[in-house]
């Protein structure tokens, strides 16, 4: 009927209990309990910390799935990649986003053994997931968001840099090429690369290295996509090789998970510890604000009710969360420092460093 049912009050009453009410299986006493309500509260009605949508839309009310950011795993068979689509049209509708390596789809106009016809390639498929979350209206607060990416090996690496050159393609995908250490390599010493047919692993043509990274770059430059993700560098980083390779990232592209992973997003707002009379940073006061931030986001993980028992099962073991920053450039001119001054860069580190240590 168009009648307000909550207040922003209201909300972060909703989601405080919520989170609170979710330190009771580590047997809190009641006042414990209370107090983390408070706590929770506090850090968002003070805009000293906010976390991600589906948090505020989705906690506290039934079936509540609080997490921003999932990867699903695509197969090459056509029951994988529609179980695939089921989870995103799921995913989406409670707020979430995806994102996707589609390097296992065999190459467009391969031969399929089943029905003795030719494969309509990643693209083909690229394009239902970016139709069901066209359809898919989040929650009826936004709409969906993917990460499509496609290794640099593929056999059809080039029609997925060219795709987004028509600006009414894929528009609820932002695409990433998937690039390797050896790619790198090839690029520096000006050679060939190998593209790898994904049902056998057999190289199939080469490519110069050169040649495929200029034109990402000149695609980058003039229509914004693709871009590309470093592989072999994230793995080596990966904190849990032994349940997997990470081979996407959600939409954004700031935090790679694992297939079937999702984590929950939250940002610090820094303009709420500048002194403005003095204009002073407090590093003191975001210490407590980080830790305090930090339990926030992994309550979320004990309050979510994640949308299928796979994804529950991978954040069950990694309870990976995403603590940022926002209103870094409304801090700096606070302060007093132009945003590119050595000022600025020093402030970036040393807050980057505070909230890493504590989170």
């Amino acid at each position: 009927t168009g009648k307000l049912l909550e207040t922003q009050k209201d909300v972060y009453v909703r989601v405080a209990r919520v989170l609170a009410h979710a330190d009771a299986q580590y047997d809190l006493s009641q006042k414990q309990v209370l107090d983390n309500f408070v706590t929770n509260y506090t850090l968002m009605a003070r805009k000293l910390f906010m976390p991600n949508s589906p948090t505020l839309m989705n906690g506290g009310y039934p079936n509540g799935q609080l997490s921003a950011c999932f990867v699903l795993p695509v197969g090459d068979s056509i029951a994988e990649i529609l179980d695939a689509v089921k989870k995103t049209g799921v995913i989406h509708k409670s707020g979430g986003g995806t994102g996707f390596n589609f390097g296992r789809i065999r190459p467009a106009d391969y031969f399929v053994s089943t029905t003795y016809g030719k494969a309509s390639g990643p693209l083909s498929f690229i394009g239902i997931f970016n139709e069901v979350t066209r359809a898919v209206n989040q929650g009826g607060f936004r709409r969906g968001a993917n990460m499509g990416i496609l290794p640099v090996h593929h056999p059809n690496i080039m029609e997925f840099i060219d795709s987004k050159t028509n600006l009414t393609s894929f528009q609820n995908f932002n695409f990433s090429v998937g690039v390797t250490d050896e790619f790198i390599k090839a690029y520096q010493e000006d050679r060939e690369y190998e593209l790898i047919d994904p049902t056998n692993s057999r190289p199939v043509m080469r490519l110069k290295a050169r040649e495929v990274f200029d034109k990402i770059v000149k695609n980058a430059h003039m229509y914004g996509e693709p871009g590309i993700i470093l592989l072999d560098r994230i793995n080596r980083g990966n904190p849990t090789p032994k349940l997997g390779k990470i081979e996407a990232t959600n939409p954004c592209g700031e935090q790679p998970l694992l297939s079937n992973e999702a984590c929950n997003l939250g940002s610090i707002n820094l303009v709420e510890f500048v002194d403005r009379k003095v204009k002073k940073f407090d590093y003191k006061r975001l210490e407590e604000v980080t830790e305090l931030a930090t339990r926030f986001l992994d309550n979320v993980i004990d309050a979510n009710c994640f949308p299928f028992q796979d994804i529950a099962d991978i954040v069950g073991k990694t309870r990976k969360i995403g603590l940022g920053v926002m209103g870094f450039a409304d801090t700096a001119a606070l302060l007093g420092h132009a945003y590119d001054s050595p000022e600025a860069v020093a402030l970036a580190e040393r807050i980057m460093s505070t909230v890493q240590n504590l989170s």
